[in-house]
């Protein structure tokens, strides 16, 4: 039974030096160590800690607004 692998690159026009090779070879191989990004779990509007730490509400004229959740 052979044990054969395909080469990880593959060279197809031009010749590159031994260092541009190493070089290629770290970029393709963390490149493939990346785990994915993961998407931040969204908060809901009722949820959020915003409004727990809301402005003191106003007196007087047109208070009773101000005191309302901001749209």
């Amino acid at each position: 039974m052979s044990d054969v692998q395909s080469p990880l690159l593959t060279v197809v026009r031009g010749e590159p030096t031994a260092e541009e090779l190493a070089a290629l070879t770290v970029v393709v191989a963390s490149l493939s160590q990346r785990r994915p990004r993961r998407r931040p779990t969204p908060v809901g509007a009722w949820a959020e800690r915003a409004d727990v730490l809301r402005r003191p509400l106003l007196t007087g004229p047109g208070g009773w607004r101000a005191s309302g959740r901001p749209a």
